[in-house]
């Protein structure tokens, strides 16, 4: 079996459509969604700044 790794590069804006386009383009089986996640300073949150996509390929 081959595997392929994608990473797709994501704002808090366009992430949903990004992805979902993204794996309907995919031809192979998706095994995972793996995300990316920044912290910022203790108490200001977090933001996703890539997700990376597995792809076992046929």
């Amino acid at each position: 079996m081959k595997y392929r790794v994608h990473r797709l590069e994501v704002s808090s804006d366009n992430m949903q459509e990004k992805l979902e386009q993204f794996l309907n383009k995919l031809e192979g089986e998706v095994v995972s969604v793996i995300t990316n996640v920044s912290r910022y300073f203790l108490c200001y949150g977090a933001k996703v700044d890539y997700i990376l996509i597995v792809e076992k390929c046929k």
